[in-house]
């Protein structure tokens, strides 16, 4: 038999030292409904050159799949304004936009502090596409024609430099402005020939039963050299003061085109989903031609050549289009890409 008086002693103490051991314990066990604290993403704007369209299918799969947010970051993919994009990204009101190596060239030349960190697409696919019955096989065929115009100051030296090329004269060009027209609506009524890529426009006009003649600018390369077109852009100031930011972005948004080379179908869809008011049958069908255009011969997807860009900067100042020859080791750079770690 217990002893009552021990009982009235001790109990007590036994209570007290069980219900530290039950502290104890609660404090020294996980919480089952304890979760990690989320780290906040760092939210960037993307502008983009143009309305939504497979050139930028890589920035949308990224988005999509979630690559960005494991990154780190919360994009937000906007359209352009009335600025162009590198005034835009050269002020830092975006923090990354798409551009092209003309665009970036001049605006370096004009001290704008922008930096190509990736080629969207290896090789120039645009080029000066008309309809059959316009009867324009070469840059000389332009003499006496309509151009439908976008607005940028490249245009008129550009062609000015294909046509002379080819024994022609751009003062015997008309220049139209429409704007962002759409390519065949204008040159059904309103112009004879644009500029277009022909992934988009090009692909679109095969689908449409038209037949274009389009002079491809890398089939004239003795006159005008190769370049990238589109580019990736960002700041100076973002390299230099957010250099994580910009391989994060570089690294998922490289992880986003090496998808859709890879599996055209599948990030055609997302593309449509990002932007359903886009032709299915011709999101795909360009999504398909671009597969092998995006990395084509380069080590990896984005990466760019220092030859590329010095070449094409000579070229614009011989021509006299660039007030002054730009330091092209400042207008790119690999750094921030998957592919040149390997």
């Amino acid at each position: 038999m217990f002893n009552k008086k021990w009982i009235t002693i001790y109990l007590p103490y036994l209570v007290l030292f069980s219900l530290v051991a039950v502290v104890s314990a609660c404090q020294s066990a996980p919480s089952e409904q304890a979760q990690p604290e989320e780290k906040p993403l760092t939210e960037i704007e993307l502008m983009l050159d143009w309305v939504p369209n497979t050139n930028h299918t890589g920035f949308f799969v990224a988005q999509e799949k979630g690559w960005y947010k494991e990154a780190g970051l919360e994009v937000n993919i906007i359209q352009p304004g009335e600025a162009a994009v590198e005034q835009v990204v050269a002020a830092g009101s975006a923090a990354f936009g798409v551009s092209y190596q003309e665009g970036v060239t001049m605006a370096r030349a004009e001290k704008a502090p922008i930096v190509s960190i990736a080629a969207i697409i290896q090789h120039n696919t645009s080029g000066f596409a008309s309809r059959a019955a316009a009867g324009i096989a070469r840059p000389k065929d332009f003499e006496g024609k309509t151009y439908g115009s976008f607005g940028s100051p490249i245009e008129r030296p550009i062609l000015d430099l294909l046509m002379s090329c080819d024994g022609g004269d751009v003062d015997k060009l008309e220049f139209i402005d429409t704007g962002f027209a759409d390519f065949l609506s204008i040159t059904e009524r309103d112009v004879d020939f644009a500029w277009i890529f022909y992934g988009w426009d090009g692909i679109n006009a095969e689908l449409k039963g038209i037949d274009l003649n389009v002079v491809m600018l890398n089939e004239w390369q003795d006159c005008v050299p190769d370049y990238y077109t589109p580019v990736v852009i960002t700041s100076e100031d973002m390299i230099s003061r957010q250099p994580e930011i910009v391989k994060a972005f570089a690294s998922a948004t490289a992880r986003g085109y090496e998808y859709a080379v890879a599996n055209p179908a599948e990030a055609a869809d997302i593309l449509l989903k990002a932007t359903p008011e886009s032709d299915p049958e011709l999101v795909k069908a360009s999504q398909k031609w671009l597969a092998d255009q995006y990395q084509a011969d380069a080590p990896g997807w984005g990466i760019q050549k220092a030859e590329v860009w010095q070449r094409y900067a000579d070229w614009l100042y011989e021509q006299g289009m660039l007030a002054e020859q730009i330091d092209t080791k400042g207008a790119f750079s690999n750094d921030f890409l998957p592919a040149a770690e390997k």
